[in-house]
């Protein structure tokens, strides 16, 4: 016979940290950051088959949709499931600024890098100052 010991405090305290905690089963945490005239943006997307992965640009809209699928068979009785199986998207906003046909996305190591170049009119760039001599008043 197998004895359970029930904690109902125990029980209390995981769905208080449920709601407290930001879930990262279902999110996709991003870093973004400026490299020179491009902006990249990394996704961590772990165990996710790089078939499972679509990343789109509408309207100025980037678009990640990742799908993963968690598999048991009927011998197997979960104890614990923790792991996420279905599918996760996130949008982010492209400013005007940004060069949205140029995009380019690489999978490594459970990594999605994103890169977004910056369009050509919104780079800085130097302005030449015209010179023209002094006019000189002739002497009589």
């Amino acid at each position: 016979m197998m004895v359970m010991r029930i904690d109902p405090y125990r029980e209390f305290d995981r769905m208080f940290q449920s709601l407290v905690q930001r879930d990262t089963r279902s999110t996709m945490p991003v870093d973004a950051y400026r490299v020179n005239d491009s902006y990249v943006v990394q996704f961590d997307l772990p165990g996710i088959n790089p078939e499972g992965l679509e990343v789109t640009v509408e309207r100025n809209v980037l678009t990640v949709r990742a799908r993963r699928e968690v598999e048991h068979n009927d011998q197997e009785q979960m104890v614990v499931v923790e792991r996420f199986s279905g599918t996760l998207e996130r949008s982010i906003y492209l400013g005007s600024d940004l060069d949205a046909q140029g995009v380019v996305a690489d999978y490594v190591d459970g990594v999605l890098t994103v890169t977004i170049p910056v369009h050509e009119a919104a780079k800085p760039r130097r302005i030449a100052v015209n010179h023209q001599p002094a006019k000189t008043a002739i002497a009589s």
